[in-house]
């Protein structure tokens, strides 16, 4: 039997662990409601501006008056694992970087051994992961959490134009958690660039362009790709505080098992010592009446 000093501190330290597991769960609880607001804002929005842009590249020639729509051989490939700068948030980092290193081993194995796939990390986690596992992070954007604004995600969706357009990459896909509940994250594999658009092009009898078709087309692409890599990120940071609420959750609950677990074997424990004692005294007075 354990002993009782052991299982004192034990269930001490446990208990000390649930009070910040609970903690935590309430911290990641009220940023939640503030993250899901946000990207069940954003979402009507983007939404919008995908149709828009998809409708605009049916009509003739404009899915081909634009750089940002160049469908090119895929020779070099950047991914982008978004994650968070922070764990204990259950598997949710693990999954994003499990899933570069499928792509890296499965439709991207030819452009991995020719090392010419590129790793960009937008949150912390994931790059630690990855370089753990021999994977090399050309760049990454850890800070961009720092403050998560609109303004700060333009000027990476425009260096991602920019290397795009002078051609050092042929494609660039985002991995990302994207939110779907408190519980659910979905994890999902995005194409960034080139822009997709649609094929089945039609005369522009139904539109009227003003001023240009070129120059609605050429504006609404930055702006389609600054909404899409912000709602990614939005959308991964309502996702991470989804996944802690509930592994602080779990945690808590798991602790709280634990507790009267030990406070079962303690109470066991107490009652041996007990009853021992009792024994001990018992035997010491039948041996003094025997005398």
């Amino acid at each position: 039997m354990a002993n009782l000093k052991d299982i004192r501190t034990r269930i001490k330290s446990v208990k000390s662990t649930k009070q910040i597991t609970n903690a935590m769960k309430m911290v990641a609880a009220s940023n939640l409601r503030k993250a899901q607001n946000a990207i069940i804002q954003l979402r009507p929005y983007a939404n919008k501006l995908n149709e828009i842009l998809s409708r605009l590249s049916e009509v003739k020639g404009a899915g081909s008056v634009n750089i940002y729509t160049e469908k090119r051989k895929e020779e070099n490939v950047l991914l982008i694992a978004v994650s968070s700068n922070r764990g204990l948030c259950g598997p949710f980092n693990s999954n994003v970087a499990k899933k570069v290193m499928e792509l890296s081993e499965g439709q991207y194995s030819e452009q991995y051994n020719k090392g010419k796939l590129t790793i960009y990390t937008m949150g912390a986690k994931s790059g630690q992961i990855l370089n753990s596992k021999g994977y090399w992070i050309a760049k990454n954007f850890d800070k961009v959490y720092d403050n998560l604004t609109y303004e700060n995600i333009s000027g990476i969706t425009a260096g991602l134009m920019s290397e795009f357009a002078n051609k050092n990459f042929d494609k660039i896909e985002i991995i990302y958690n994207r939110f779907k509940n408190a519980v659910v994250q979905i994890l999902t594999q995005e194409q960034f660039l080139p822009v997709k658009h649609n094929d089945n092009t039609r005369d522009n009898n139904d539109y009227i362009f003003e001023p240009t078709q070129q120059y609605i087309f050429e504006t609404l692409i930055p702006d389609s790709l600054k909404t899409q890599l912000f709602t990614a990120l939005t959308d991964s940071y309502a996702a991470e505080q989804g996944a802690r609420m509930t592994a602080m959750h779990q945690a808590t609950d798991n602790a709280t098992e634990m507790i009267r677990s030990l406070t079962i074997t303690y109470n066991k424990a107490r009652q041996a010592e007990i009853t021992k004692e009792i024994n001990e005294i018992t035997g010491g007075a039948e041996a003094l009446k025997g005398k």
